[in-house]
C-alpha cells in the first residue's frame, strides 16, 4: 500500500483523513496523492484557487517528510474518485465522514458509501481526528466466506503495518442463526489459509448485523472496524 489517494473538499473531515493518511504514509513510507474535484469545466478561477488551497495544505507540519502529488480535475466526485484510483494505481483510498451514529449513518447517501461499496482497492473511512487515534485493535466483521478470503489478505497486510491485534468476529442475530460449534469451525478452517497471527476468534449475539458490530466493537474497545463490501 504505497500510493494513497486523500480526496480534499477543503472540510475538516478531509483534514482528518488527510492526517491519517500522514500517520499512514510515515508508517509504511507511501506516497500521498491528494485529489480536488471540479463538476464544471468553466470553473477556472476555482480550479486556480484549489491549487493554490492544496498547495498550501502541503505545507502543513504533520505532512513533513511526507511525497505529495496534487491534482484539480473536472469531474463527478465518486466517478473522479475511481478514475483517477485506477490511472495512477492507487493501493489506498482514505476518506473523512461526519457520520455520527452506526454504520448506517456512516455511509448512505454520501460519496463515501460509493467507494466504499464499488471501489475495488481498500477504503479508510475516518470520523474524527486522528491527532489521538490508535490502530491497535482491529475489528474484522464477515461471514467467512470463499469470496472474502481476497480482501482478508489486504486487511492483513493492512494490520500488519501496526502490528494490530485481529478480533475476528462472526454475527449471529435470530434472522440468521448459527450455532456456535459450526461457527468456530468455519473460522477456524478460514484463517488456516493465512500467515496470521496475532488475533482472536469471537462469535457475537446480537438483533441485527449492524448493532452486533458496532456492540462488539464498542466491548473490545475497538480502534478500527473491518468489513468486505459485494460490489
Amino acid at each position: 500500500m504505497k500510493r494513497i489517494l486523500v480526496p480534499i473538499d477543503f472540510s475538516e473531515y478531509a483534514e482528518n483523513a488527510l492526517k491519517a493518511a500522514a500517520f499512514f504514509a510515515k508508517k509504511n513510507d507511501s506516497e500521498i496523492f491528494l485529489l480536488h474535484l471540479l463538476e464544471l469545466p468553466g470553473q477556472m478561477n476555482d480550479a486556480n484557487k484549489a491549487n493554490d488551497l492544496l498547495q498550501k495544505i502541503t505545507e502543513q507540519p504533520y505532512l513533513e517528510g511526507v511525497k505529495i502529488s496534487t491534482s484539480v480535475q473536472f469531474e463527478k466526485a465518486f466517478s473522479g474518485i475511481m478514475s483517477f484510483s485506477k490511472i495512477n494505481k492507487i493501493d489506498l483510498i482514505i476518506m473523512g465522514s461526519h457520520g455520527t451514529s452506526g454504520i448506517e449513518e456512516l455511509l448512505i447517501g454520501s460519496n463515501a458509501e460509493k467507494v466504499v461499496r464499488l471501489s475495488e482497492i481498500p477504503v479508510l473511512i475516518l470520523k474524527k481526528d486522528i491527532n489521538e487515534a490508535h490502530f491497535d485493535n482491529f475489528v474484522f466483521a464477515s461471514d467467512f466466506s470463499e469470496e472474502v478470503k481476497k480482501p482478508f489478505q489486504k486487511m492483513i497486510e493492512f494490520a500488519e503495518i501496526f502490528s494490530a491485534k485481529l478480533s475476528l468476529v462472526m454475527i449471529a442475530t435470530p434472522n440468521s442463526f448459527k450455532n456456535t460449534i459450526d461457527s468456530e469451525k468455519k473460522m477456524k478452517q478460514f484463517v488456516q489459509n493465512f500467515e496470521i497471527h496475532n488475533y482472536t476468534l469471537h462469535i457475537f449475539n446480537d438483533t441485527n448485523i449492524e448493532n452486533g458490530i458496532i456492540n462488539f466493537s464498542k466491548k473490545i474497545n475497538a480502534d478500527l472496524i473491518g468489513l468486505c463490501t459485494h460490489g
